[in-house]
């Protein structure tokens, strides 16, 4: 859908905008339809709602909100939100992308926050995609099945773009089959409100900065070299993400495990943090 959409909207001299150390597949698609990214800067380890909308020029054509934003795993509030979709301008079409929807929810409860109201924004508005995906809580990243929700029309073009088998019928089953597992589906989500907690207090511990997430991963300062730190962890069989790529390079994104995968990651970490 990312690929679509960048394909329908963008070309030569025109461009998207998203967030410094976002999504890092943003970049590519933009580049791969002959346009360019533009990245504003965050405030700490968050959007910039006030940095995004800056960064908006008559070359737009797309916004890129990652929510929550992956890697940093921090999350824009509806208000957020509805600020973003105030100022646009009416050329620029909002990517609302909500790759751990299910996660963020749960987390926005926990804590009595708003989460994006985006069907809702998306019956209001002519100019809202939302993107969701069967990768995350559902576990079906290998099936690589997703879809968005948006104005039809913009869809409809969209969809000529599309491979003419780019979903196959066995995704399709899974996926529908997926969303009918509640049981699945809320197991996973406790397991990982649970473990976010056990992770980033370990982590902070260790005299880590961890970001508390709002997705199914936690982004961690470590303070030192994030490459070396994941070289040691794969030589005891874990692996970590070193976001050197994404413009942090004393930082790691680490996916929320099973409490057993947890204990096996804390212990490999509380081994590399005793040595510096």
């Amino acid at each position: 859908m990312l690929s679509l959409l960048c394909q329908t909207l963008l070309g030569p001299g025109l461009n998207a905008v998203t967030s410094e150390r976002s999504f890092i597949l943003y970049s590519m698609v933009a580049r791969a339809a002959g346009g360019r990214l533009i990245e504003a800067p965050m405030r700490g380890d968050a959007f910039s709602v006030d940095g995004i909308l800056r960064a908006i020029n008559s070359d737009t054509r797309l916004v890129l909100v990652a929510n929550p934003n992956n890697p940093t795993g921090t999350m824009i509030d509806d208000g957020g939100v509805q600020e973003i979709l105030r100022r646009v301008p009416d050329h620029v079409v909002v990517v609302l992308d909500e790759a751990y929807y299910e996660f963020t929810a749960s987390f926005a409860r926990m804590r009595n926050a708003a989460y994006s109201n985006s069907l809702g924004h998306v019956r209001d508005s002519a100019n809202v995609v939302v993107l969701r995906t069967f990768s995350k809580v559902h576990g079906l990243a290998g099936m690589r099945i997703g879809y968005g929700m948006g104005p039809a029309d913009l869809l409809r073009y969209c969809a000529g773009m599309a491979n003419t088998y780019s979903v196959g019928s066995l995704a399709q089953a899974a996926a529908m089959a997926a969303m009918d597992d509640e049981e699945h589906i809320r197991r996973t989500v406790i397991n990982n409100s649970e473990q976010a907690s056990v992770l980033e207090s370990a982590l902070r511990e260790f005299g880590f900065r961890a970001v508390p997430t709002s997705a199914n991963f936690v982004y961690c300062d470590l303070g030192r070299e994030a490459a070396e730190f994941a070289g040691r962890m794969r030589e005891q069989g874990v692996s970590v993400r070193p976001l050197g790529t994404w413009g942090a390079p004393n930082c790691i994104r680490v996916t929320i495990g099973t409490p057993e995968q947890n204990r096996k990651f804390l212990e490999a970490a509380a081994a590399i943090a005793s040595t510096q």
